[in-house]
Protein backbone atom coordinates (compact mmCIF):
# COMPACT_ATOMS: atom_id res chain seq x y z
CA UNK A 1 0.00 0.00 0.00
CA UNK A 2 2.92 2.34 0.74
CA UNK A 3 4.32 1.88 -2.78
CA UNK A 4 0.93 2.79 -4.28
CA UNK A 5 0.84 5.98 -2.19
CA UNK A 6 4.43 6.70 -3.27
CA UNK A 7 3.43 6.25 -6.92
CA UNK A 8 0.52 8.67 -6.45
CA UNK A 9 2.87 11.14 -4.75
CA UNK A 10 5.23 10.92 -7.74
CA UNK A 11 2.31 11.58 -10.10
CA UNK A 12 1.24 14.60 -8.01
CA UNK A 13 4.78 15.96 -8.07
CA UNK A 14 4.97 15.49 -11.85
CA UNK A 15 1.74 17.46 -12.26
CA UNK A 16 3.03 20.28 -10.07
CA UNK A 17 6.46 20.30 -11.77
CA UNK A 18 5.12 21.14 -15.23
CA UNK A 19 2.61 23.79 -14.08
CA UNK A 20 1.29 25.94 -15.60
CA UNK A 21 1.64 23.36 -18.37
CA UNK A 22 -0.07 20.00 -18.13
CA UNK A 23 1.19 16.45 -17.83
CA UNK A 24 -1.90 14.73 -19.20
CA UNK A 25 -0.46 11.25 -18.68
CA UNK A 26 0.22 11.90 -14.99
CA UNK A 27 -3.19 13.56 -14.53
CA UNK A 28 -4.98 10.66 -16.23
CA UNK A 29 -3.12 8.06 -14.20
CA UNK A 30 -3.73 9.89 -10.92
CA UNK A 31 -7.43 10.17 -11.79
CA UNK A 32 -7.56 6.47 -12.73
CA UNK A 33 -5.99 5.46 -9.43
CA UNK A 34 -8.02 7.71 -7.13
CA UNK A 35 -11.46 7.83 -8.75
CA UNK A 36 -12.52 4.33 -7.58
CA UNK A 37 -11.62 5.19 -3.98
CA UNK A 38 -13.61 8.43 -4.03
CA UNK A 39 -16.54 6.65 -5.71
CA UNK A 40 -16.54 3.98 -2.98
CA UNK A 41 -16.43 6.66 -0.30
CA UNK A 42 -19.35 8.41 -2.03
CA UNK A 43 -21.36 5.20 -2.28
CA UNK A 44 -20.86 4.53 1.41
CA UNK A 45 -21.83 8.01 2.55
CA UNK A 46 -24.23 9.23 -0.15
CA UNK A 47 -25.81 5.85 -0.98
CA UNK A 48 -26.36 6.84 -4.60
CA UNK A 49 -24.23 5.72 -7.56
CA UNK A 50 -24.76 8.92 -9.58
CA UNK A 51 -23.94 11.13 -6.59
CA UNK A 52 -20.84 9.03 -5.90
CA UNK A 53 -19.69 9.40 -9.51
CA UNK A 54 -20.29 13.16 -9.34
CA UNK A 55 -18.34 13.32 -6.08
CA UNK A 56 -15.39 11.53 -7.69
CA UNK A 57 -15.37 13.91 -10.64
CA UNK A 58 -15.73 17.03 -8.48
CA UNK A 59 -13.05 16.03 -5.98
CA UNK A 60 -10.53 14.97 -8.60
CA UNK A 61 -11.05 17.98 -10.88
CA UNK A 62 -10.53 20.23 -7.85
CA UNK A 63 -7.44 18.24 -6.84
CA UNK A 64 -5.89 18.47 -10.31
CA UNK A 65 -6.55 22.21 -10.44
CA UNK A 66 -4.96 22.71 -7.04
CA UNK A 67 -1.94 20.63 -8.03
CA UNK A 68 -1.51 22.69 -11.20
CA UNK A 69 -1.68 25.93 -9.22
CA UNK A 70 0.68 24.67 -6.50
CA UNK A 71 -1.94 25.02 -3.77
CA UNK A 72 -1.31 21.54 -2.33
CA UNK A 73 1.54 21.98 0.14
CA UNK A 74 2.31 18.29 0.54
CA UNK A 75 1.94 16.54 -2.82
CA UNK A 76 3.38 13.39 -1.26
CA UNK A 77 0.15 13.22 0.79
CA UNK A 78 -2.17 13.67 -2.19
CA UNK A 79 -4.23 10.59 -1.20
CA UNK A 80 -4.95 12.10 2.22
CA UNK A 81 -5.85 15.39 0.55
CA UNK A 82 -8.30 13.64 -1.80
CA UNK A 83 -9.97 11.69 0.99
CA UNK A 84 -10.25 14.83 3.13
CA UNK A 85 -11.74 16.75 0.22
CA UNK A 86 -14.19 13.89 -0.36
CA UNK A 87 -15.28 14.00 3.25
CA UNK A 88 -15.75 17.78 3.17
CA UNK A 89 -17.74 17.69 -0.08
CA UNK A 90 -20.05 15.02 1.34
CA UNK A 91 -20.60 17.17 4.44
CA UNK A 92 -21.30 20.22 2.25
CA UNK A 93 -23.79 18.30 0.11
CA UNK A 94 -25.60 16.93 3.15
CA UNK A 95 -25.72 20.39 4.71
CA UNK A 96 -27.22 21.81 1.51
CA UNK A 97 -29.80 19.03 1.31
CA UNK A 98 -30.73 19.49 4.97
CA UNK A 99 -31.13 23.22 4.39
CA UNK A 100 -33.34 22.61 1.33
CA UNK A 101 -35.52 20.15 3.25
CA UNK A 102 -35.86 22.54 6.20
CA UNK A 103 -36.84 25.44 3.93
CA UNK A 104 -39.33 23.28 2.06
CA UNK A 105 -40.87 22.00 5.30
CA UNK A 106 -41.13 25.52 6.66
CA UNK A 107 -42.49 27.30 3.61
CA UNK A 108 -44.18 24.64 1.47
CA UNK A 109 -47.64 25.48 2.82
CA UNK A 110 -47.12 29.14 1.89
CA UNK A 111 -46.22 28.41 -1.74
CA UNK A 112 -49.01 29.16 -4.17
CA UNK A 113 -50.09 26.29 -6.39
CA UNK A 114 -48.51 26.30 -9.80
CA UNK A 115 -50.59 27.88 -12.52
CA UNK A 116 -48.87 25.80 -15.18
CA UNK A 117 -50.51 22.55 -16.15
CA UNK A 118 -48.52 19.50 -15.08
CA UNK A 119 -48.03 18.29 -18.65
CA UNK A 120 -46.26 21.39 -19.89
CA UNK A 121 -43.14 21.04 -17.72
CA UNK A 122 -43.08 17.36 -16.99
CA UNK A 123 -39.44 16.48 -16.57
CA UNK A 124 -38.17 13.24 -17.98
CA UNK A 125 -35.22 12.45 -15.70
CA UNK A 126 -33.74 9.86 -18.03
CA UNK A 127 -33.90 12.28 -20.96
CA UNK A 128 -32.34 15.07 -18.89
CA UNK A 129 -29.55 12.69 -17.84
CA UNK A 130 -28.88 11.84 -21.50
CA UNK A 131 -28.87 15.55 -22.37
CA UNK A 132 -26.42 16.27 -19.57
CA UNK A 133 -24.19 13.42 -20.75
CA UNK A 134 -23.81 14.95 -24.22
CA UNK A 135 -22.69 18.31 -22.82
CA UNK A 136 -18.93 18.78 -22.86
CA UNK A 137 -17.41 17.91 -19.48
CA UNK A 138 -16.66 21.50 -18.47
CA UNK A 139 -20.20 22.63 -19.27
CA UNK A 140 -21.73 19.65 -17.45
CA UNK A 141 -19.54 20.35 -14.40
CA UNK A 142 -20.56 24.01 -14.35
CA UNK A 143 -24.28 23.18 -14.64
CA UNK A 144 -24.11 20.53 -11.91
CA UNK A 145 -22.07 22.70 -9.54
CA UNK A 146 -24.42 25.65 -10.14
CA UNK A 147 -27.75 23.90 -9.78
CA UNK A 148 -27.14 20.62 -7.97
CA UNK A 149 -24.57 21.93 -5.48
CA UNK A 150 -26.13 25.44 -5.49
CA UNK A 151 -22.75 27.13 -5.79
CA UNK A 152 -22.18 30.72 -6.89
CA UNK A 153 -20.55 31.61 -10.20
CA UNK A 154 -17.45 32.84 -8.34
CA UNK A 155 -17.19 29.59 -6.39
CA UNK A 156 -17.67 27.48 -9.52
CA UNK A 157 -15.15 29.64 -11.35
CA UNK A 158 -12.50 29.08 -8.72
CA UNK A 159 -13.03 25.33 -8.99
CA UNK A 160 -12.89 25.14 -12.80
CA UNK A 161 -10.37 27.90 -13.44
CA UNK A 162 -12.66 30.50 -15.02
CA UNK A 163 -13.82 33.96 -14.04
CA UNK A 164 -17.33 34.29 -12.57
CA UNK A 165 -18.40 36.11 -15.76
CA UNK A 166 -17.17 33.23 -17.94
CA UNK A 167 -19.00 30.73 -15.72
CA UNK A 168 -22.25 32.66 -16.22
CA UNK A 169 -21.75 32.68 -20.01
CA UNK A 170 -20.94 28.95 -20.14
CA UNK A 171 -23.88 28.20 -17.83
CA UNK A 172 -26.28 30.24 -19.99
CA UNK A 173 -25.16 28.49 -23.18
CA UNK A 174 -25.38 25.11 -21.47
CA UNK A 175 -28.93 25.79 -20.34
CA UNK A 176 -29.85 26.70 -23.91
CA UNK A 177 -28.34 23.42 -25.13
CA UNK A 178 -30.27 21.50 -22.49
CA UNK A 179 -33.52 23.25 -23.46
CA UNK A 180 -32.92 22.36 -27.08
CA UNK A 181 -32.04 18.76 -26.23
CA UNK A 182 -35.20 18.46 -24.10
CA UNK A 183 -37.27 19.89 -26.94
CA UNK A 184 -38.35 22.97 -25.00
CA UNK A 185 -38.86 26.09 -27.06
CA UNK A 186 -38.26 29.54 -25.55
CA UNK A 187 -42.03 29.91 -25.08
CA UNK A 188 -42.27 26.57 -23.27
CA UNK A 189 -39.36 27.20 -20.95
CA UNK A 190 -40.20 30.79 -20.05
CA UNK A 191 -39.55 31.17 -16.37
CA UNK A 192 -37.63 27.90 -16.15
CA UNK A 193 -34.04 28.72 -15.19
Amino acid sequence: MESAAADEAVLAQRIMAVAPGRDRDAEGELYRRLAPRVRLYGLKHLRDAAAAADLAQDVLVMTLQRLRSGEIREPDRVVSFVLGASRQMVIDRRRGETRRQRILATFAADLPPSEVSGDRYTLDSARLRRCLEVLPQRERTIVLMSFYDERSAADVGSEVGLSAANVRVVRHRSIERLRSCLGWSDDDSEGVQ
